[in-house]
């Protein structure tokens, strides 16, 4: 048995159910900084249980589908959005939706990029180029390797191939015909918490002699195509 065999039971599906606290995280870490609009059209490859496809579904988004390899979370994601989620292979449906004309003006890969090799994932980024819109970009989320903290979410899964620090995901656009326009960090815990980790890490950025440019253990980054020639 593969570990992609046994996923779901490492990851213990379970239907999520998208609540208040869900919507004000994803305003706050995706919808405003890469620019969402509710006449966008997106797509979500490594969609998972399907929480941020609800979550577009309740943002008033029509034109938005979900994939993920996992012919297991069929049946787990959430019912209102099910007919948005599809088992497929990323870079098949991609090549698929090129074929078809089919164009997105957001492309979303949370906790994605790390389950391929730098060769493999450079590939599946300059896939998504041809089918997005004029001013169209990728939000991407991945554990943080430049980060103190960040281990636990790279090596807590053995499907994971590739680490990354917002100075190696940069390389990696570049390599895929893209620049990275932004990186900001993922956070977590309450407020309370929050403060203080932002306090611990203003102690630590005046004591370590190469800190990192974001301390948490998970980042975000939007890229966009880069001009030709440039």
């Amino acid at each position: 048995m593969s570990h992609y065999d046994s996923y779901a039971t490492f990851k213990s599906y379970e239907t999520p159910t998208l609540g208040a606290k869900h919507i004000k995280r994803f305003d706050r870490e995706v919808w405003t900084p890469a620019g969402f609009r509710t006449d966008h059209s997106i797509l979500e490859i490594g969609c998972g249980t399907g929480l941020f496809l609800a979550y577009l579904a309740e943002k008033g988004i029509s034109g938005f589908v979900g994939i993920d390899q996992d012919p297991a979370l069929t049946e787990i994601v959430p019912a209102s959005v099910r007919d948005r989620f599809r088992v497929a292979d990323a870079v098949q449906y991609i090549a698929e939706a090129r074929d078809r004309g089919e164009t997105f003006d957001r492309v979303a890969m949370f906790d994605v990029l790390e389950h391929f090799n730098v060769d493999a994932g450079r590939e599946l980024l300059a896939s998504v180029r041809p089918v997005l819109r004029p001013d169209g970009g990728i939000v991407i989320k991945v554990p943080n390797a430049g980060s103190p903290w960040g281990g636990q979410f790279q090596f807590g899964d053995l499907t994971h191939k590739t680490a990354y620090t917002p100075e190696s995901l940069d390389q990696q656009a570049i390599a895929a015909g893209f620049t990275c326009r932004a990186v900001w960090p993922h956070k977590l815990g309450s407020p309370a918490r929050q403060r203080w980790e932002a306090l611990l890490h203003g102690l630590l950025r005046r004591i370590v002699t190469a800190p990192p440019r974001i301390w948490e253990g998970n980042f975000f980054a939007y890229l966009v195509p880069r001009e030709a020639g440039r």
